[in-house]
């Protein structure tokens, strides 16, 4: 096709009723007033309705990166391929997101949209990028190709035989350069045609890339004429990314490493468009061990990758940021161990301390912050949440546990205040399980009696227990009365004498402790058992006691 006058007689040809410019629109968005320095930032997920992980890690790292310098972090939805698109989707991201204290400057909300970069739905853009588009025509650097689905699965398998690398380039270019009669003529009989991007390179050059998180890269240059516009005239994500980042005025782009084969088709749009490109941050994949080998986190195997486990399961979101952070930034551990009790809004967030190889997810390093993070959360504002995420999750326990809800945050502050804090819970659901037995409704004896304690002793030892029991005896005066029952009844009053003539006693002291234990609790495992008692009640712990003896004396 000839240069100039054609160029631009195709141009009105393929868009006829976009009489705008580019130029419209960068008045229409202008640069924004920030801080020297300052990073603008986005989410753009597809309205899929699968909330996972990665898009919190993702939400979460340009959520700091934004805020922490000043900036901007916006949500765009792209959406430009209905076929994937759920309803309602959009909201529930914000909800989830929401959920975990990531909020936004502006974007897509719930009700509507914020901000003066919209519209932020990329289907209500579609004059934008037909705009860009128009232009890109104009200058010869797109072109309509009317290469049928056929025609492209035998280019396609042609090019596999061959071992080629795959794509319209080259030879396989067939519309490239037809004249504007022939495009009219096609068009009158109205053959599908998409708008593809004419690429410059046909041989094997290098580009050079500073990734933000990777350092610089050497790349082969993008050869392959991509498509920008479907049949239907909505933009690719190639292409809609690409005007949409510089109108809104991203200066950095944190994504997965799936992306880094297209970082050169991306490059090349941003260089065609005369536009500077944003940084662009390429994260590592989110993995987990399996066996002795790392693999990808996977949506069908692994129900942690799923964003809703998280919340269904009663996580805090102070743990889940906490944990993230520790996988996003390599120092943030080191940080946190120097700085117990500071907000996490105070680490400094770089992207050059996040990770260039596979991030290993480890559920149990996450329990382990989550303890971490809920001993320092006051037991009055832990009970609430509780209740909350009971509520939602869990009702028919909701209804227990907000009866009382004084009585539950005595039951979580059990240990806390301690010179070696209670640290064994970890989110909502395991704390139920842990707390049960304060609730006769949730009681049960889960755990057996000891096997050192004979059958025939246990409703002796708790029959004895129960008629000397005083709910007023200090720790030391109550721990007493616990000696001389297991000396009245042939157990050590001390382990160490048992350990030294283990002959001379049916057990020690700890094994009489521990059937009043799981009396109590039906467990042989719990925190301090003078303070349970202290928190059940006096009639609470005589109805344990007395009910375990009946059931004993069988």
């Amino acid at each position: 096709m000839k240069a100039g006058t054609d160029h631009a007689e195709l141009a009105k040809l393929l868009f006829p009723d976009i009489t705008k410019i580019p130029e419209d629109y960068e008045l229409r968005y202008p640069e924004r007033a920030i801080p020297a320095g300052a990073c603008v930032t986005r989410l753009g997920p597809s309205p899929t309705g699968f909330i996972h992980l990665g898009n919190l890690y993702m939400a979460f790292a340009n959520e700091r990166m934004a805020h922490q310098s000043g900036g901007v972090f916006f949500l765009r939805i792209e959406d430009t391929d209905r076929k994937r698109e759920m309803e309602g989707a959009a909201e529930t991201l914000v909800d989830s997101l929401a959920y975990y204290e990531i909020h936004f400057d502006e974007g897509v909300a719930i009700g509507g949209e914020t901000g003066n970069y919209g519209p932020y739905f990329q289907s209500r853009r579609k004059d934008i990028y037909l705009c860009i588009a128009k232009k890109l025509v104009e200058e010869g650097k797109a072109y309509p190709c009317f290469l049928s689905e056929e025609e492209i699965s035998h280019i396609r398998l042609t090019q596999e035989e061959r071992k080629l690398t795959p794509g319209i380039y080259g030879e396989w270019a067939k519309h490239r350069d037809l004249s504007l009669g022939e495009v009219r003529d096609r068009i009158t009989k109205n053959e599908p045609y998409v708008v593809r991007f004419r690429a410059d390179s046909t041989s094997e050059h290098y580009i050079s890339v500073e990734d933000g998180i990777r350092g610089l890269l050497s790349m082969p240059e993008n050869k392959s004429d991509i498509v920008l516009l479907k049949a239907d005239g909505m933009p690719t994500y190639h292409f809609a990314h690409a005007a949409d980042d510089h109108l809104m005025r991203v200066t950095h782009v944190v994504r997965g490493e799936e992306w880094l084969s297209s970082l050169p088709i991306h490059i090349a749009l941003f260089s065609a468009m005369g536009w500077e490109a944003p940084v662009y941050c390429h994260t590592s994949l989110l993995m987990k061990m399996e066996g002795e080998t790392k693999r990808k986190l996977s949506k069908r195997k692994d129900p942690e990758l799923s964003l809703g486990y998280y919340r269904s399961e009663g996580y805090h979101p102070l743990a889940i940021r906490e944990y993230l952070l520790t996988i996003i930034n390599s120092n943030f551990e080191e940080w946190r161990l120097e700085n117990p009790l500071r907000p996490i809004t105070d680490f400094t967030f770089t992207i050059e301390k996040m990770s260039r190889s596979g991030i290993l997810f480890d559920l149990d390093k996450l329990r382990d912050v989550s303890k971490e993070a809920l001993s320092k959360i006051p037991a009055s504002e832990l009970s609430r949440f509780i209740i909350a995420w009971a509520k939602a999750e869990r009702p028919e326990i909701a209804a227990v546990l907000e009866y009382d809800i004084d009585y539950l945050t005595m039951i979580l502050d059990i240990g806390r205040s301690a010179p070696k804090p209670r640290k064994d819970l970890s989110y909502g659901a395991q704390i139920i399980n842990h707390v049960g037995y304060f609730y006769d409704r949730l009681f049960e004896i889960k755990d057996p009696y000891p096997e050192s304690v004979p059958p025939e002793d246990i409703s002796v030892l708790l029959s004895e227990y129960l008629a000397g029991y005083k709910h007023s005896d200090d720790r030391s005066v109550w721990f007493e009365r616990i000696r001389s029952i297991a000396s009245a009844n042939g157990y050590a009053a001390k382990p160490g004498e048992y350990k030294k003539n283990p002959g001379q006693y049916k057990g020690h002291v700890g094994d009489v402790s521990a059937v009043i234990r799981v009396a109590l609790t039906g467990r042989v495992n719990s925190p301090d058992l003078w303070e349970i008692q202290r928190t059940m009640g006096e009639k609470k712990v005589r109805e344990r006691i007395s009910a375990a003896v009946r059931a004993n004396s069988k």
